[in-house]
């Protein structure tokens, strides 16, 4: 029998993303031309005629898809103050609430499914079932994620300001996302290429950075400004950013991809 899909997305992604849409939006790097190149290759996104998008977001990747002008994006997300930014876009179209488990969409309606920065929150077992459903046979799934470069030693200790607050938040680097796709049969394997990037930044771009996620938009005030400021600190005084007005900021794009075979 069929587990039944989740029906509310998980406290911790409510309450983290409704209070930072505005920090993900300034903080969040855009992706790379070599990830729309790629994935537009590899997911044959230009003969796609409807794209859906879970966990869209405030409409980082939204908003490259609004690109591809023969295909119908439906961008979908749960969380209504993500949605309320994305509007915002003068370029965006009408945007859907619902969850990756239980999409508000037709059976075999999708040519491809992209995740941008997102599959790791959801019930992994659930959205690929959702997801098998709404693409049709021979459809695309797609999923990128951008990820801090922690050779960057300045990065790293980033990392570590925030590591103590991570509790039990789901976390793309701890792979644990990937079982699903090993136990769950009708899609071709997964294929993955790593692209590395930088993004010029300043220190409140990298607040914004540190302050967009989940677990520390989440904090109460005090515990909130405690991390802010250690971040402030960590880039005033690093030799790699400190006296910077600008600075790097090197990330890698992880892309990920497969088609639905039966």
């Amino acid at each position: 029998m069929k587990a039944p899909s989740p029906t509310h997305l998980k406290p911790l992604a409510a309450a983290g993303f409704a209070k930072s849409p505005d920090a993900y939006e300034r903080g969040r790097p855009d992706y790379p031309s070599a990830v729309w190149d790629h994935m537009a290759r590899l997911l044959h996104l230009d003969t796609a005629g409807v794209i859906v998008e879970p966990g869209a977001g405030t409409g980082k990747f939204t908003r490259w898809l609004t690109s591809l002008n023969q295909a119908r994006i439906l961008p979908v997300e749960p969380v209504p103050a993500m949605r309320r930014a994305l509007a915002k876009d003068p370029g965006c179209m009408s945007i859907i609430g619902g969850l990756a488990e239980a999409l508000p969409v037709a059976d075999n309606c999708a040519d491809a499914v992209i995740c941008a920065q997102c599959f790791h929150w959801f019930d992994g077992a659930a959205a690929l079932t959702e997801f098998h459903r709404v693409l049709r046979p021979g459809g695309y799934l797609g999923l990128v994620w951008n990820v801090r470069d922690e050779d960057a030693q300045w990065v790293k200790e980033l990392t570590y300001i925030m590591d103590p607050y991570e509790g039990n938040a789901p976390r793309y680097r701890s792979g644990d996302w990937k079982r699903h796709f090993t136990e769950r049969s009708g899609f071709s394997p997964l294929e993955e290429i790593h692209l590395a990037h930088e993004v010029v930044c300043n220190v409140q771009t990298v607040v914004d950075r540190v302050a967009s996620i989940s677990f520390i938009a989440a904090l109460p005030e005090q515990e909130h400004a405690r991390v802010t400021e250690a971040v402030r600190t960590l880039i005033a005084t690093h030799p790699d950013t400190r006296g910077k007005s600008e600075f790097h900021f090197p990330y890698r794009a992880d892309v990920f991809w497969c088609r639905r075979e039966k």
